[in-house]
């Protein structure tokens, strides 16, 4: 799969524009707040059909324009050219493939994986436990997209719990949605921890060699209730304990406000040995363990699916030391897939000469091709 080409129009600070893409590595660079990271939301948006960092859908619509945000792309795959569009509006946002409506990432032909590595995901070592949910499920739907249907249905019917017990709603009502939450909240972890386990050998390999010397990564999915309630293991009668777990938590979840088992409370734990990460990594730890799973991701979607996903880098380079950065440029160069990276200093990428790059400046919002030579 290669991105050909992205076309924007009231996208965030983003000038009306066609940019074409280098079949291996495109390096967008030029000071913060230009809109370097808003091309490569644009680019995730093609193939997810979700946003990158907004937390919003309505945040991608320039700022005081009056029309919808656009973003057009064309995919050139083994059936030939495909032309992706997504329009995102105040009222919501709706996507074409060859001018044909489909509503979900998996009807892009099949879902076009992308892993993308943002400054934000190098909190996710110390942050809290939604930070590392996120980076599971990310992983999950591009191996299953259809993982993302499931999930938010699962939210759905949580919200609804929620707030049944916020009500003190009568148990009749409330089991209810016990149910459909044991049975969804079953699929959203079984993906889960298949995906993690495809991830964890190749991640814990990549660690070992941009970590050497560190004690081994080890990545554990940590479920709600594994002791007190049993859930330590997925397995085929998952749902059936789930639903247990939930009615006898029912007391406890009145009193609380909130359903407190399922997968929206799991977690995953990340130690080197036998050292928990969250407490006890150092700075430059937390981002190879971060890189060490990002890297895994990509040659698992490479070994499942016959090839890399679409490379999203947003100014990684400015927050790896030279040692790290060196590790991930020459990976970057013997990566069989495509690459788009920002950088404030194209120093950090052009004076690795290892990677066939095409270099575009970003000023307000203007990207343009710029392959000049970088001197020191």
């Amino acid at each position: 799969m290669l991105l050909l080409d992205v076309s924007t129009r009231s996208f965030r600070n983003l000038s009306e524009a066609r940019i074409e893409l280098g079949r291996r590595t495109t390096v967008l660079f030029g000071p913060n707040g230009q809109g370097k990271t808003n091309f490569l939301e644009a680019c995730h948006l093609l193939c997810t059909l979700r946003p990158l960092r907004a937390q919003k859908l309505a945040e991608l619509v320039r700022i005081g324009s009056e029309q919808s945000a656009l973003v057009r792309g064309r995919f050139e795959l083994s059936g030939g050219v495909r032309e992706v569009e997504v329009e995102v509006g105040r009222e919501g946002r709706s996507a074409r493939v060859d001018g044909k409506t489909v509503r979900d990432p998996d009807e892009l032909f099949g879902g076009l994986a992308t892993v993308a590595f943002t400054p934000d995901d190098l909190a996710v070592v110390k942050g809290g436990p939604e930070g590392r949910r996120k980076l599971l499920d990310r992983a999950a739907q591009n191996r299953h997209p259809s993982h993302l249907a499931d999930s938010r249905e699962y939210l759905r019917a949580l919200r609804a719990r929620n707030e049944l017990l916020r009500q003190d709603a009568p148990p009749d009502l409330l089991a209810s949605f016990d149910e459909p939450l044991a049975r969804l909240g079953a699929n959203v972890r079984r993906r889960r921890e298949q995906v993690l386990e495809e991830i964890r050998p190749h991640a814990q390999q990549a660690f070992a060699e941009v970590a050497r010397g560190e004690a081994p990564l080890e990545l554990v999915y940590l479920a709600a209730g594994r002791d007190s309630d049993g859930l330590a293991g997925a397995g085929a009668a998952l749902a059936d304990r789930l639903l247990g777990a939930l009615r006898r938590r029912l007391p406890r979840d009145r009193e609380r406000g909130y359903t407190s088992v399922g997968p929206h409370a799991d977690d995953l734990g990340l130690s080197l040995g036998e050292r928990a990460a969250r407490l006890y990594a150092s700075q430059g730890q937390s981002r190879a363990i971060v890189l060490a799973f990002k890297i895994g991701e990509i040659e698992n979607l490479k070994s499942v699916q016959g090839r890399a996903p679409l490379l999203l880098l947003d100014d990684v380079s400015s927050e790896l030391d030279p040692a790290r950065n060196a590790f991930l440029m020459a990976y970057l160069a013997a990566l069989d897939g495509q690459v788009v990276l920002t950088t404030t200093d194209p120093k950090l990428v052009a004076k690795t000469a290892v990677l066939e790059a095409v270099f575009q400046r970003v000023e307000g919002g203007r990207i343009a091709p710029e392959n000049v030579l970088f001197s020191e």
